[in-house]
């Protein structure tokens, strides 16, 4: 066959398979990179032989090279300053101090139970200092974890990086040299990082301050300066010194985000699509060029060695380095668990074999295979263990308390005073000063700013808040920042309100919103019934008994509008209950009921106040008379 058609068809079989492990993952819930590591040995000369990543020659490290340099840069895009701000003592430590234990634990292990020569022993272990984002970011996204957590695992996998592929280098050089002298040691590792930090800032700068003077520039071409001007900026690093470039990728992507260029959300997207296909071409390429008998030839003390740097040195890191934070012991049981290695633990150890072998020293392809079997193991133990060990914990977004009420009205006022007389947490936010006033007098915490302020968002806590609801008169608002707050925050429940009174009742669902609940509501008829005090407001149990009868008569009283759904209250967690249609056995229903006798209106002098709606237990369900035609 063609060398050219060969090479090819190997590119084109990469990237089907990856994709195609993609898809896999998002359908089963599983992470992605399972599929990855299986699909790539599966398809590698150990397996069916369809793949020869080596027939790339040294392009396969070019592509490496530049696929993790777009991944780190798209990771430190990615990461919130702010939230950052919140987890900075215990983020720095893991990246100093346990950086050390996990290089002294890791290298004691592999020493006294892989029986790997100090050297090569310490060598793996300086290359199992990183987590990595490319797999760490995806597994919190699909676990859903606590936001703090999430934060912290996140800005540990992209900051970490860079600093263990320089620690590598080093001790990679004192193992090819022979010098153990501590101060060259530290001053290797300095420079590098100092080289990363200040080419990246001139190249994170250099990009941010173009994109802000040229707002004329389409999206594509935006998107495209940005990949030249970070790619550029790796490649100048690299020059300079070697393993410098990844820490530049690293600090130019959060330069370019601290700088608020324009349409940066439409950049993170960009960026994120292309760091998706790079890791799955580059964990199909890796993990097919794996011989499969180098790991068997390991022996069980290879497995005992990646055991305790996942039960035994990573708990003791995390413990050690956030004893003076403010997280919770849950919190900290669910970052010792979860250190799932990746690409760059991979892509280095698979060069460093190369290295070593050029040289002459033996024992580069037990480092490698050594290396995948930590990937493979924290990967398929962690990965699969996740979302059971978060939720046995509580930590998932779906435990999530409280809400994001945007708009100040009525019904709004009503159920923001619900949650916050639960005890859960809830914040308003609403343009119009005297609408805001309102919600003051009312004692709810209210933000007068514009609900498409990633900042004012982030102020509400939207980060840690269960529910974003957009109730304002406007559907079209609603549809457009429950979007946002969907892309930027992704709580667990997302509504918009589209009012019927609108046009929007006709209107297609919006495509991006396909994860929130869209409801379509007369919202001027119930804010004037609460205004005249033409209302109820009850609450109800859904009986085990008689559920489906209490439901259908639920959705006749919804149905014939005499009755709206407030919150739901399930296993101790209210949550808003507007869009919801179907219940369980054993919830607890606060609901709104329209009746026409005003025997809750408050007049005072000077006007009519809202009334101050009290809870009561009415008759249930089935006991209220439904409307004629119902």
């Amino acid at each position: 066959m063609d060398v050219a058609l060969d090479l090819t068809l190997q590119i084109v079989l990469t990237v089907l398979a990856g994709v195609t492990a993609q898809v896999v993952g998002f359908f089963s819930g599983v992470p992605s990179i399972i599929f990855l590591l299986l699909f790539g040995i599966g398809l590698g000369p150990d397996g069916l032989g369809l793949l020869h990543p080596q027939a790339l020659g040294v392009g396969l490290e070019v592509v490496v090279a530049l696929s993790v340099a777009l991944i780190l840069f798209e990771g430190g895009l990615s990461l919130e300053l702010g939230e950052l701000g919140q987890v900075s003592s215990s983020l720095r430590n893991l990246v100093t101090l346990g950086v050390l234990i996990t290089l002294v634990g890791g290298g004691l292990a592999a020493h006294w139970l892989g029986e790997f020569p100090w050297p090569l022993a310490f060598l793996y272990a300086s290359l199992v200092v990183v987590t990595g984002p490319t797999v760490v970011t995806p597994l919190v996204r699909q676990v859903k974890v606590d936001r703090k957590v999430s934060t912290l695992l996140e800005g540990e996998g992209v900051l970490i990086d860079p600093v263990g592929a320089v620690l590598a280098v080093v001790v990679l050089g004192i193992v090819l040299n022979g010098h153990t002298d501590a101060a060259s040691i530290l001053s290797g590792l300095a420079l590098r990082l100092a080289i990363g930090i200040t080419v990246g800032a001139l190249g994170g700068g250099l990009m941010g301050l173009f994109l802000k003077s040229t707002p004329q520039l389409s999206e594509d071409l935006s998107n495209l300066v940005v990949l030249a001007g970070l790619w550029s900026t790796f490649g100048v690093a690299q020059a300079l010194r070697s393993e410098s470039g990844l820490m530049a990728t690293v600090v130019a992507g959060l330069l370019v985000r601290s700088l608020s260029v324009p349409d940066e959300r439409l950049l993170r997207r960009f960026k994120g699509q292309l760091t998706v296909l790079a890791v799955s071409v580059l964990f199909i390429l890796l993990a097919a060029d794996l011989s499969i008998d180098s790991v068997f030839a390991l022996g069980w003390g290879a497995v005992a060695t990646v055991s305790v740097l996942m039960v035994v040195v990573r708990p003791l890191s995390v413990w050690l380095c956030t004893r003076s934070s403010d997280l919770n012991w849950r919190q900290k049981a669910f970052l010792s668990w979860v250190a799932p290695r990746g690409i760059v633990s991979a892509s280095i150890a698979s060069l460093f074999a190369i290295l070593l072998t050029e040289q002459g020293l033996s024992g580069g392809d037990a480092i490698k295979a050594l290396v995948f079997l930590t990937i493979i193991m924290t990967v398929l133990v962690q990965g699969l263990t996740a979302g059971l060990v978060a939720r046995w914990l509580g930590l998932t977004k779906a435990n999530a308390a409280g809400a994001v009420v945007v708009g100040c009205n009525p019904l709004s006022l009503l159920i923001a005073r619900l949650i916050r007389d639960h005890g859960d947490p809830v914040v308003l936010i609403d343009t119009s000063d005297l609408a805001c006033e309102e919600a003051a007098n009312q004692g709810l915490p209210v933000l007068i700013s514009s609900a498409l302020d990633h900042d004012a968002l982030e102020q509400a806590g939207l980060a840690q808040t269960g529910t974003f609801l957009a109730i304002t008169k406007n559907g079209e608002v609603n549809a457009v920042v429950a979007q946002r707050a969907l892309e930027e925050f992704a709580p667990p429940q997302v509504i918009a309100v589209l009012p019927q009174e609108t046009e929007l009742e006709e209107a297609p669902e919006p495509a991006n919103l396909k994860q929130a609940r869209l409801t379509r509501l007369p919202l001027r008829k119930w804010n004037t019934y609460l205004q005249q005090g033409e209302v109820r407001l009850g609450e109800t149990w859904l009986r085990h008994s008689q559920r489906e009868l209490q439901q259908a008569h639920l959705l006749a009283l919804i149905n014939s509008g005499t009755m709206i759904p407030l919150l739901l209250e399930r296993e101790g967690h209210l949550q808003v209950a507007i869009a919801q249609e179907t219940w369980r056995a054993g919830d607890r229903l606060i609901y709104l009921l329209y009746d026409a006798k005003p025997k809750l209106l408050k007049r005072l002098s000077g006007g009519i106040q809202p009334p101050q709606l009290s809870l009561e237990t009415l008759p249930t369900v089935e006991e209220i008379p439904l409307p004629a035609g119902t």
